[in-house]
């Protein structure tokens, strides 16, 4: 796109840092667009992508089920299983279960605010990239409007100029015939 054709397409709005920025990628021909996930995924730390999964693992049916199946097994052996020989080592109401429960819920709360602080970061970066994307996309079709308009300019000069050139032909095939009518 040459600076005479971007001209149009940026006099209409304001142009912020990031909105010149997809003006130049425009400019040179550049493509906008980029793979969010793969850039963040490559800026990921250890204790990031654990957490990721951890947050996945924890809001699975797969650790509901298995988190019930261990809560229906301590209870059971503690009630029915060493209850009655009196060796049970958590009898009823589960204190120790309820501190475990509690450990469990307390490391489990931050790893999943964790996990969706990433998420927010990653869908803002979305965002941003599909602002770019559309920018781009908004001002090319701008371009392409303002290319069209010229396009149908020209079209419309060349048919007044061909319209008015036939009827000076008319006027004078007119003026010839009206003088061999007088002769």
């Amino acid at each position: 796109m040459s600076e005479k054709e971007s001209e149009p397409a940026t006099t209409w709005m304001p142009v912020t840092a990031e909105e010149r920025l997809v003006v130049e990628a425009m400019k040179r021909g550049r493509p906008i667009s980029r793979n969010v996930i793969r850039d963040s995924a490559n800026a990921d730390t250890f204790g990031a992508r654990l957490a990721d999964r951890v947050a996945r693992f924890g809001g699975s049916w797969t650790f509901i089920l298995i988190f019930l199946s261990f809560l229906a097994g301590w209870t059971l052996l503690n009630t029915a299983i060493l209850g009655p020989r009196r060796e049970a080592f958590d009898p009823y109401p589960y204190i120790f279960l309820n501190l475990f429960l509690s450990m469990l819920a307390a490391l489990q709360a931050p790893v999943i605010m964790m996990s969706q602080n990433r998420q927010g970061e990653k869908d803002r970066l979305h965002a941003a990239n599909d602002y770019e994307v559309n920018l781009k996309a908004e001002l090319e079709i701008r371009g392409l409007h303002d290319k069209l308009d010229l396009l149908r300019t020209m079209d419309w000069q060349d048919l007044v100029a061909q319209q008015r050139r036939q009827i000076e032909l008319l006027t004078e095939l007119v003026e010839r015939q009206d003088g061999r009518r007088g002769a």
